[in-house]
């Protein structure tokens, strides 16, 4: 079988990026070599764990400097990301589209509405790579445009490839893989810190509870991931808007995003 340009073209961009493992511009020349192979226009290299992510490298925000809203997410947003939800519940390798993880009502949900549709805009895709101790390294990118089934095969095919570079990547990560960030505080521990008076702790049960209805979760999708009833969700959410002092769910994200902010 003999082999065509685009296939020699390939193995010789693997083999620059492999010379380049140990260089500190390592995943510029990754997402480089990617974008010469479908289009996208945001990225982001993070390491999930029960912490706070850690970034490895991120695109420049419009300005040329760090992007304001990707901050927000560092802070504390990330913990309504489909993403990164299901890299805690499911710490498992591979190619995830946003439409794999997504939940029923996320399009709905404030956090779409006022962060991910004007991050992202339109798609995410995330190349997963799963370590020990429960954390995933992940190569995320966003997309103006819906990734087309034609787009997400290709990904597909050359994701052992790049998997595998993410994983020789990180003997050179040693650094930053020391020090990881300590676990986020609870959503209710900043808001307190914010200067937000909550009359009654909300109960962990009500915090979870709480956090899916935030990323998009039905009443369903939050009785099945907790295992209790819908209707036990009902009443948690009524005690939550009751001890909060609010009356919906875009006053909850208010007060979860005040939180992250203070």
């Amino acid at each position: 079988m003999s082999l065509t340009l685009q296939d020699i073209a390939w193995h010789q961009s693997v083999g620059r990026l492999i010379e380049q493992l140990d260089r500190p511009g390592f995943w510029l020349a990754l997402v480089r070599m990617l974008a010469q192979y479908l289009p996208f226009d945001s990225w982001v290299v993070l390491l999930f764990s029960h912490g706070r992510p850690q970034v490895f490298a991120e695109c420049p925000g419009a300005d040329g400097g760090p992007d304001p809203l990707f901050q927000d997410y560092l802070r504390g947003l990330y913990q309504l990301d489909p993403f990164y939800i299901a890299s805690r519940e499911h710490n498992a390798g591979g190619l995830f589209r946003l439409a794999d993880v997504a939940p029923e009502c996320f399009e709905q949900t404030d956090y779409y509405q006022r962060y991910f549709r004007l991050n992202v805009v339109a798609d995410e895709v995330q190349l997963n790579v799963p370590l020990d101790g429960g954390r995933t390294l992940c190569l995320s990118l966003g997309s103006q445009q819906p990734f087309s089934p034609e787009q997400i095969a290709l990904l597909g095919l050359i994701r052992p490839w790049v998997a595998g570079l993410m994983r020789q990547r990180l003997a050179f990560e040693q650094e930053l893989m020391a020090s990881p960030p300590p676990p986020a505080p609870t959503w209710q521990e900043q808001l307190e810190a914010a200067g937000q008076k909550v009359e009654t702790a909300l109960t962990t049960r009500e915090l979870e509870v709480g956090r899916l209805m935030l990323s998009g979760c039905s009443s369903k999708e939050i009785a099945r991931k907790l295992e209790i009833s819908a209707e036990t969700v009902k009443v948690h959410r009524k005690h939550i808007y009751s001890k909060l002092g609010i009356k919906s769910q875009s006053e909850l994200f208010s007060l979860f995003l005040k939180a992250q902010k203070g």
